[in-house]
């Protein structure tokens, strides 16, 4: 169980991209969703999620893809 530091949602295009930053780690950890959620922030959640990278400015960046997000 990890709680959330902050929680941002932005659109792009047809879906929601949520970013949450879980204190103690460095990584953002992000989720797509069709609609707004409510927010996270705060919150200790249960998260499933798998490590990938994205290039970002030419720089490759580590990223948290999130599988499942469950409120504790």
């Amino acid at each position: 169980m990890q709680q959330v530091r902050s929680h941002v949602q932005r659109e792009a295009g047809l879906w929601i991209i949520n970013t949450l930053m879980i204190e103690g780690c460095s990584a953002p950890f992000r989720y797509r969703r069709k609609e707004r959620y409510k927010s996270l922030q705060g919150q200790r959640v249960n998260l499933t999620y798998y490590c990938s990278s994205e290039s970002v400015a030419g720089m490759s960046v580590e990223v948290m893809k999130v599988v499942r997000v469950k409120i504790a």
